[in-house]
């Protein structure tokens, strides 16, 4: 459990306690968060302090503890409660890059690829085919034919992928392996741009819409349909709608053997929520696994088919709070009887997420964890934009110029969402663990910023 707020007003109250037996996304730090004796944040056994000296800041620091613990606790649980075989497959989209691709490989997860970018990170880190699933509600036909050169599955979105789907391995006669996405019609209470599940959304086939796929199917001479799969949303922290969804998709599986189908997969998505601020209760990850997995069951039983093999996708859960982002205090902007404003060196280039979500994150002062919090003050990024808040009203010891602010639980859509926006350079990322610091992202030069940039020449200078 985290120590209580109200019984520590400094950053040590965010330190994880008994960390070999707490849920990651339970946590509001790393795993591997410590304390030394200068009063510095230790993730990983390395200094926050020291790693900003030697990589600079804005700076990505990812603790391989905390993930691969994350990693184990997925795969373990669903052997623990699920009598089928069953698969957890990270969604990359969460942060794509070869060292995490190449950690949770290791762990024996599989993946979910978004795009041709994503599919080529994964398979330059090592993996097999055979272990990635290609979503996208509108995939260009380069990437169906880089998804059917590699091998993978195809997570199929709308009737325009079927067709086009039909065209290209018709014209190969080579077979591909697809999974149907259902919109399955479940709300959940998240933020409306990240509730894919309901009827209203841009994913999957409507109910009113299942059939015909089915039909286009098992029509379709070289399309193997070998499961079902639905995505209900993202931060969520109720258990009801898994199990809701485990019930909606076996149903549609059953019905899938009326047209000669035979789906061996039913993949109930992700969307399990992490602690970003103390208020924050997710369940824990061997609960939320628990829930699927016995609702799955008592799902297949009801409607009488053998279990399928079970696949979920999490992203945020699995990398979300591994990650912390360390950034320079800078200016500070006094607006008597409003509020203080304390620039950063980053801001929404490197974590879009608050101008987009309006998303909330707890910081601390890296090189003083326990000093006590003595005033309130807006966190704001650099750049020339009046929304680039990272945090707002965060309570805070009085930042000084050149203090180590440290914003947690970055894992998640923070350098896969980030941008060049003002001409800034992407950060740095670092993977920490036992001490030791590896680059594993490169922060970007000022020569990276313009190496796609084309100069006609009729507009050059001298």
């Amino acid at each position: 459990m985290l120590t209580a707020a109200s019984t520590d007003n400094t950053g040590r109250q965010y330190l994880p306690q008994s960390p070999d037996v707490l849920s990651p996304n339970q946590a509001l730090m790393p795993l591997s968060s410590t304390v030394n004796g200068q009063d510095h944040l230790v993730v990983g056994g390395c200094d926050v302090i020291e790693l900003v000296k030697q990589y600079g800041s804005p700076l990505y620091i990812l603790d391989e503890q905390t993930l691969r613990t994350t990693c184990r606790q997925y795969r373990d649980s669903f052997q623990k409660y699920y009598g089928g075989e069953s698969l957890v497959i990270y969604a990359s989209k969460a942060w794509s890059c070869m060292a995490i691709c190449a950690i949770v490989d290791s762990e024996g997860l599989g993946f979910d690829v978004v795009s041709g970018g994503e599919l080529y990170t994964t398979l330059k880190a090592g993996v097999s085919p055979q272990k990635i699933y290609f979503h996208g509600n509108n995939k260009s036909r380069e990437e169906l034919n880089f998804a059917l050169d590699e091998g993978v599955t195809i997570i199929v979105d709308n009737f325009f992928e079927l067709e086009l789907l039909k065209g290209l391995t018709g014209d190969r006669q080579t077979t591909a392996k697809i999974i149907l996405r259902l919109t399955p019609g479940i709300e959940c209470h998240t933020h409306e741009y990240i509730r894919t599940g309901h009827l209203d959304s841009k994913f999957g086939f409507d109910p009113n819409q299942i059939e015909a796929a089915f039909e286009l199917v098992s029509q379709a001479e070289f399309l193997n349909c070998i499961g079902l799969h639905a995505h209900i949303g993202s931060q969520i922290f109720e258990q009801q709608p898994h199990k809701d969804l485990g019930d909606v998709l076996a149903g549609w599986y059953k019905k899938a053997a009326d047209y000669g189908l035979n789906p061996e997969i039913l993949n109930l998505g992700g969307g399990l929520g992490i602690r970003y601020t103390e208020s924050d209760d997710p369940p824990s990850i061997e609960a939320w696994s628990q829930n699927v997995a016995q609702s799955l069951e008592a799902a297949c039983r009801s409607h009488g088919i053998p279990l399928p093999k079970l696949i979920v996708e999490p992203g945020r859960s699995l990398v979300g709070s591994a990650c912390v982002t360390a950034y320079t205090v800078g200016s500070r902007k006094v607006v008597p009887e409003i509020r203080t404003y304390v620039s950063v060196d980053g801001g929404m280039s490197d974590n879009p997420r608050p101008i987009t979500y309006q998303s909330l994150y707890r910081a601390v002062i890296a090189n003083r964890l326990s000093a006590p919090c003595e005033e309130t003050i807006t966190v704001a990024g650099k750049h020339c934009e009046s929304g680039d808040v990272v945090i707002k009203d965060a309570q805070l010891p009085m930042p000084q110029p050149g203090d180590i602010l440290v914003v947690l639980a970055t894992g998640a859509y923070n350098y896969s969402m980030a941008s060049n926006y003002n001409r800034i350079g992407r950060p740095a990322a670092v993977l920490v663990n036992d001490g030791e610091a590896q680059l594993i992202i490169r922060r970007e030069t000022l020569e990276d910023l313009v190496r796609q940039d084309c100069l006609p020449e009729r507009l050059r200078q001298g």
